[in-house]
């Protein structure tokens, strides 16, 4: 890296940096595209694949296991194998294993590839991101982390949109397709684009540690992903999966503060920045992608959209990530902390005006609110990244970048998963509570205002009442989990005051 590019602009890096950018940044999409797209499509190869309910649920939770084991990882491998060589195989899998989930032709089939596409695509981001704060100027990072979160946010958002039309084209295996063109040509930026980076460094790997993370990820996953449909801990299959789940913690603490040389380096959180910047990074993984889920049931089940309506929509999202791109590297720059702050708050805000709706919300409310929320989540991205980082050595970026992509994710799946049950138990308790007044003695039923097909005379009148207030009970569900969404933003907006100033860039 030149001198002139440290001193200067942003016109005046290097060819190679920007071939880094764009690679780092489609590589990303491309791995945030898959996180949604699954979701989407998951009725129709429940029906092509003949799967229940239950069974077709694995595709999602073995996917995410997958990928919370294989993110620790990241350091070590790109120490064993090099930058190139690891980010290349990492996203040549990731392409290889798509083509393969559309070619499946059994649930089994698909299960093994969604598990082997979430365990190659876990390096794709925490790599990415160290790449970019190891190889820009620093008073360019905030600039490479706006481009490079842009399409960490920006995926998950395209994903449905494009899925949905190569669904409707054709039909879900397409959805799968249409990651292997942009995949090879990440492969060919990525070859040229790190040519120079292929150092290797011999480490010891620490097999007990990774060993009981591993089980302890694992655990976690699956008593949040299942544990609403097996009613938590009324279920033996839960109580055992967090039995060896604190187990494996404790095992897991214990060695990583005994021997020389861990597989995460606890001492990574005695960094004052890095250690409330991965707890940030939970809080924003909790919010991102939340609304993604919530959304599309929401649309579909209470107010009957379209697939392609509902992609339509949420994309709004992306264009509020992108809103944020024109300022926030400068507001990171001149001050880094008040820019979280407004982010969280302009995030609380998404939630709070969603938490406003009722069932007969607008389009216009739908797109506003989502942008706003995508709008808060890249001011507060980039900034938290880069005051996390600003203080950790170059030689622990990859490790510490491993670190704050798993906090994130597993933020993401407890909040999913809290946010879903949030919505299930408030609709059962809210069907139980407003049924109470469906009497033959409430004198309001038989108000002549009321609908024609509402009343307690005949069966089909009955059912009819019975789906209106089930609509309703489910609304008010989804309104207390964009409570909960705003309250979590609110409540993190103190922990972006216990980070200490940068020194600026002259």
């Amino acid at each position: 890296m030149t001198a002139i590019a440290e001193k200067g602009g942003l016109f005046t890096i290097s060819g190679r940096l920007w071939l880094i950018l764009l690679m780092v940044q489609l590589a990303n999409m491309l791995f945030g595209m898959t996180i949604t797209l699954a979701n989407l499509v998951l009725p129709q190869m429940r029906g092509n694949l003949s799967a229940t309910q239950e069974e077709i649920s694995w595709v999602i939770t073995l996917n995410l296991v997958a990928t919370a084991v294989a993110t620790p990882m990241t350091g070590w491998l790109s120490s064993r194998l090099g930058w190139r060589n690891l980010m290349f195989f990492t996203v040549l899998g990731f392409t290889v294993t798509s083509l393969l989930c559309g070619m499946a032709t059994s649930l089994e089939a698909l299960i093994f590839a969604r598990v082997a596409q979430g365990a190659f695509g876990a390096p794709i981001m925490p790599l990415g991101q160290a790449i970019l704060l190891a190889t820009f100027p620093k008073h360019l990072q905030p600039t490479a982390l706006v481009m490079w979160g842009i399409g960490a946010v920006f995926g998950p958002v395209l994903g449905p949109i494009l899925g949905s039309i190569a669904t409707e084209a054709y039909d879900w295996r397409a959805a799968f397709f249409m990651i292997v063109p942009p995949g090879i040509g990440a492969l060919i930026c990525i070859w040229f684009a790190l040519r120079d980076h292929t150092a290797r460094t011999p480490v010891r790997f620490d097999w007990v540690g990774f060993i009981a993370l591993s089980v302890a990820i694992t655990a976690a996953q699956l008593i949040l992903d299942r544990g609403h449909r097996l009613d938590w801990f009324e279920s033996g299959e839960i109580i055992l999966f967090a039995f060896i789940g604190a187990l494996a913690v404790w095992i897991f603490v214990v060695h990583c503060l005994t021997v020389p040389e861990p597989f995460l380096n606890p001492r990574l959180l005695l960094d004052r920045n890095f250690s409330i910047g991965v707890l940030l990074a939970f809080v924003m993984g909790m919010l991102n992608f939340t609304s993604l889920v919530l959304f599309p049931t929401l649309l579909h089940d209470l107010r009957g959209y379209p697939d392609n309506a509902i992609a339509g929509l949420i994309a709004a999202r992306g264009l509020g990530n992108w809103a944020a791109f024109l300022f926030i590297a400068q507001f990171t720059r001149i001050a880094p902390r008040l820019a979280i702050v407004c982010g969280m708050a302009v995030q609380a805000a998404g939630g709070f005006w969603m938490a406003q709706f009722d069932v007969n919300l607008t389009d216009s409310d739908i797109f506003w609110s989502n942008l706003l929320l995508g709008f808060g989540q890249s001011i507060a991205f980039t900034p938290m990244t880069v005051m996390a980082f600003s203080t950790l050595p170059t030689r622990q970026m990859t490790e510490g970048s491993a670190v704050f992509t798993l906090m994130r994710n597993f933020g993401s799946s407890l909040f999913i998963s809290i946010a879903v049950l949030v919505v299930s138990r408030s609709t059962a308790s809210n069907y139980s509570r407003l049924t109470e007044v469906l009497t033959p003695y409430n004198k309001s039923l038989s108000m002549p205002g009321l609908p024609a097909q509402w009343g307690l005379d005949d069966t089909r009148s009955l059912l009819s009442l019975s789906n209106e207030v089930l609509r309703q009970a489910a609304m008010i569900g989804y309104l207390n989990a964009f409570y909960l969404m705003a309250f979590t933003a609110l409540a993190a907006v103190p922990l972006a005051a216990l980070m200490r100033g940068t020194k600026r860039d002259s």
